[in-house]
């Protein structure tokens, strides 16, 4: 059986050049002019290099941005759920013209792009504020997405682009960073058809681990991509790497074989709620995937958002048939003490609050900061460990 088809299109159109044409373009690019992209700008290209991004060739213009912004569609009629734009403080360029864009990312801040401009346009204050609210529902400057878009200039620079490279991705993330290409792939390989896919910015207990195989049952999928985010996070989330250990060592010790594949991409937290999760079902059905996990504040922040809104946006402002992938719709999952398992709360409906194992973000913070572990039907020991031990790091280099 064939796997899923991309967004947008009958294959994938990944922007990375081979070596032959990125050798052609490094020369170019030092007879160009260059301008260093945000760490915004640079994540976008990362993900259209990738893969993930299928159809896009490069960064919106002003008009598709807007219409994005409010409708979810370009101004051709392509669905897409998130503006992806290349936003500076100013522009030397004018259309026509070819732009090195370099990394922000990386030591000495290498070539990363070249594009042809289309356009040089000015965002205005109704401009950003139709995106904002949209986007992010909200144009309060606390809100870290708000903060990181706004941070970036009103100069918006689109055009289509040739990606060098992933940035730092593939040399810092050399395991677990994936493409769109591979993951296909390596899916085919493994002669999966069903696949859930599993999103997660945070390192997964109990709840998150059950989770998953619940999906896996009540699909009949034959595996789950866990899909973890490798770029910028907000402060206070925990790194890449140390998350990505500990995942690998819950599904080593808890999952049997050829039912996960641990996995990650390049791309900056956006916290948009709802509008990201949407943008997370687009480029899980780009990497093969036929489902993806939709829990409760899916890529929320805060309390900006309501706790199922980023499932109930699938019915409300997605069309019918504009994506292929389905969503799992999940609540809030718990270990529960009368059941002696980790259950759905909706499906517990007979359940107090103290019938579950119930422990804040900043309660578990705490105790892994002590070194003490977690109860085991709340976090796997294992997992616990690795856990404990950056955080007591942490705590010891704060200290000094």
């Amino acid at each position: 059986m064939a796997l899923i088809s991309p967004h947008g299109a009958d294959a994938l159109r990944p922007l990375i050049v081979d070596a032959a044409r990125r050798a052609e373009l490094e020369i170019e690019a030092k007879t160009l002019p260059s301008m260093m992209a945000s760490s915004a700008a640079a994540a976008n290209a990362v993900m259209m290099a990738a893969g993930y991004f299928t159809p896009l060739t490069g960064y919106m213009n002003r008009a598709d941005a807007l219409s994005v912004a409010k409708n979810m569609t370009t101004s051709e009629g392509l669905f897409w759920p998130v503006p992806v734009m290349n936003l500076a403080e100013s522009a030397t360029v004018t259309a026509g013209q070819r732009l090195a864009l370099t990394d922000p990312n990386r030591e000495g801040h290498p070539v990363l792009a070249v594009m042809t401009v289309d356009a040089v346009e000015t965002l205005s204050d109704d401009d950003m504020a139709t995106i904002l609210e949209n986007v992010f529902r909200t144009h309060d400057p606390e809100h870290p997405g708000v903060a990181a878009m706004t941070a970036q200039g009103r100069t918006l620079i689109s055009g289509p682009i040739e990606v060098l490279n992933y940035s730092y991705f593939e040399e810092d993330f050399a395991e677990t960073f994936r493409t769109a290409m591979s993951i296909r792939e390596e899916i085919a390989e493994r002669g999966w058809e069903r696949v859930v896919a599993f999103q997660t910015r945070n390192p997964m207990h109990r709840a998150h681990e059950e989770l998953c195989r619940m999906a896996m049952e009540d699909l009949s999928a034959d595996g789950v991509l866990i899909h973890m985010l490798l770029g910028k996070l907000k402060p206070g989330d925990i790194p890449a790497d140390v998350r990505d250990a500990s995942i690998r060592k819950m599904v080593d010790l808890y999952f049997p074989s050829n039912t996960v594949m641990v996995t990650g991409y390049g791309f900056d937290m956006l916290y948009a709620g709802p509008r990201e999760a949407v943008l997370h079902a687009v480029f899980r059905q780009n990497a093969g995937c036929t489902h993806l996990i939709v829990g409760r504040d899916h890529a929320g922040v805060g309390s900006y958002y309501g706790g199922f809104d980023a499932q109930t946006i699938f019915d409300e402002d997605v069309p019918e048939g504009a994506l292929a992938l389905d969503i799992y719709r999940a609540d809030h999952t718990a270990f529960s003490k009368k059941l002696d398992r980790v259950v759905m709360m909706r499906d517990a409906p007979d359940h107090n609050p103290e019938d579950f194992v119930l422990l804040s973000g900043t309660k578990v913070r705490e105790m892994l900061g002590q070194g003490i572990a977690p109860p085991p039907e709340f976090s796997r020991p294992e997992v616990a460990e690795i856990l404990m031990a950056y955080y007591q790091e942490l705590d010891g280099n704060s200290a000094a």
